[in-house]
């Protein structure tokens, strides 16, 4: 493995017979950590929206479970 840093990027070069799907969630992690790095949102804020989200995909969706 080789990790370059350059002025506008790091760079990581893996051997092509890494797994890839270790490597997915590797990759999932970091473009969590780019998308939330300037978030001044407290992790209390995240939960309630993530609550408010669920209860209303809930009411719109129940039908096609519960019939």
């Amino acid at each position: 493995m080789v990790i370059q840093r350059t002025d506008s990027e790091i760079i990581i070069r893996l051997p092509s017979y890494v797994d890839t799907n270790g490597l997915q969630s590797l990759v999932d992690y970091l473009t969590y950590k780019e998308a939330t790095d300037k978030s001044k949102a407290k992790q209390s804020d995240v939960d309630k929206l993530a609550k408010d989200v669920n209860k209303g995909w809930w009411s719109e969706n129940r039908s096609k479970f519960i019939k």
